[in-house]
């Protein structure tokens, strides 16, 4: 095996990881990500907030809660969503901060 082909994950973590990033190739996925960078909220809040249907709302959050990008919680007939931990800020601040840099 060459020195530089040991850095290169498996073909099968390849596949997830790349999956992974397209989850946030959507601008309303992203937009959704970066709400709830600021704390949880309830589904009709983020709706509402974009200005969007809450029912394409739900179909966002079902993929990123499926991608395990949020977590979510029900409190009565509400379901609050979350981002799952700290990576997923992480992501979100280095995008940002990669993007500001391009513009320098």
């Amino acid at each position: 095996m060459a020195e530089a082909d040991r850095n290169i994950p498996l073909e099968e973590e390849i596949s997830d990881i790349a999956d992974f990033f397209k989850v946030f190739g959507d601008s309303t996925r992203l937009k959704i990500l970066f709400l709830l960078e600021k704390g949880e909220l309830p589904v009709h809040m983020i709706a509402e907030t974009l200005g969007m249907q809450q029912s394409t709302i739900s179909q966002q959050l079902k993929l990123l809660r499926a991608s395990r990008l949020v977590r979510h919680r029900k409190e009565g007939r509400n379901i609050h969503y979350r981002l799952n931990d700290d990576h997923i800020a992480k992501i979100l601040s280095l995008g940002v901060e990669h993007y500001e840099e391009t513009l320098g």
